[in-house]
């Protein structure tokens, strides 16, 4: 599902979910994977509501909570191609999350995204199953 080179965050993470919605069928477990809705411009009386709420900068964009291989669950922070910085709070997070058992990663294109939910959905599987799972999906609604 390759995008274009200039596409945005949101246009990414878009098309990933897209993606998953399609997935479904083959790891019904997809349906789980939201959305963390942290960034984005705001005024300063939804900001101040919203950290009230527990909002925190950093936190990853997405989240698949579904144990596998030994994690307990994978966090994607989606960034737009090269111009995309992971920022400081953002590293702090990937890296507690990765310490605390999750695999935590980034992925600046959707393409990588859906590699990485792919390999992830196979962890733990026999090898012979997780092989012919990651080339039947390379070859679906791609």
């Amino acid at each position: 599902m390759t995008f274009r080179s200039n596409a945005t965050e949101s246009q990414l993470q878009a098309a990933l979910f897209l993606w998953a919605s399609w997935h479904q069928g083959k790891w019904p477990d997809l349906g789980l994977m939201f959305a963390i809705p942290n960034g984005g411009a705001r005024d300063a009386v939804t900001g101040a509501v919203l950290k009230r709420e527990g909002v925190k900068p950093g936190v990853p964009d997405i989240f698949l909570p579904v144990a596998r291989g030994g994690y307990h669950g994978l966090f994607i922070e989606m960034k737009a191609g090269k111009r995309g910085k992971v920022s400081e709070q953002q590293e702090y997070y990937l890296n507690r999350l990765a310490w605390n058992g999750y695999q935590a990663i980034v992925c600046r294109d959707t393409d990588s995204a859906i590699k990485a939910i792919s390999n992830y959905m196979t962890l733990g599987l026999p090898e012979k199953a997780a092989k012919s799972d990651s080339t039947a999906d390379s070859t679906s609604r791609s």
